[in-house]
């Protein structure tokens, strides 16, 4: 083992809650402001989602530990792209879905902004799982991109997580609130995205 240099970052540790791999435990890189999803809240999202799995096609932005694309794997997305900045989650990440052998998934290592500017997919999303780091005016900007790159499906769904004092969250015109809840610091909303023009 090598004991000079840069030591690789401690490992957390995440369980898959649902579908076809319950109960897997997988790892991530225990990197500051990388906090997973509870189980308790990913449980409470995909109950609200459960209408439309398995099927929809998923995008994980800022997606950290890569707990709410994997739990949608599990679960029966058709696909699931994974983006973050970091380099070591993006190729700790990758580890991880091959453990799944997941061949329906893929990450890119990248800023997620910039990537939505960018993004030209085949298909729209109908799922989107929004969890960027708090207090750091990323949510908005997000939302817009998604709007104005035309990122999304028709009726498609956004799931946001932010810091429970944002508020009202900055939805764009003609979204609702489909389902609300605050635990603790955290708040979470699943949003329908309705199209507009």
């Amino acid at each position: 083992m090598r004991q000079k240099g840069k030591s690789a970052p401690e490992l957390g540790q995440l369980r898959i809650i649902g579908g076809s791999h319950r109960g897997r435990k997988l790892t991530f890189p225990a990197l500051d402001g990388v906090r997973p999803t509870p189980d308790r809240v990913r449980e409470t999202l995909f109950n609200w989602l459960m209408p439309i799995f398995p099927g929809p096609r998923c995008l994980d932005v800022f997606c950290g530990s890569g707990a709410l694309g994997l739990e949608a794997l599990s679960r029966g997305a058709a696909d699931v792209t994974f983006i973050d900045q970091s380099p070591v989650i993006a190729s700790h990440l990758k580890t991880q879905i091959q453990l799944l052998r997941a061949d329906n998934a893929n990450v890119a290592n990248a800023d997620a902004l910039s990537w939505l500017r960018a993004a030209s997919p085949d298909k729209p999303w109908e799922v989107v799982f929004l969890d960027p780091p708090f207090r750091k005016e990323l949510l908005a900007p997000a939302l817009q991109l998604l709007v104005e790159r035309k990122l999304l499906s028709t009726d498609a769904y956004v799931y946001i997580e932010a810091e429970a004092e944002l508020n009202p969250l900055p939805l764009p015109t003609g979204w609702t609130l489909s389902r609300h809840k605050t635990a603790g610091q955290v708040q979470y909303a699943l949003c329908l995205a309705r199209q507009t023009g």
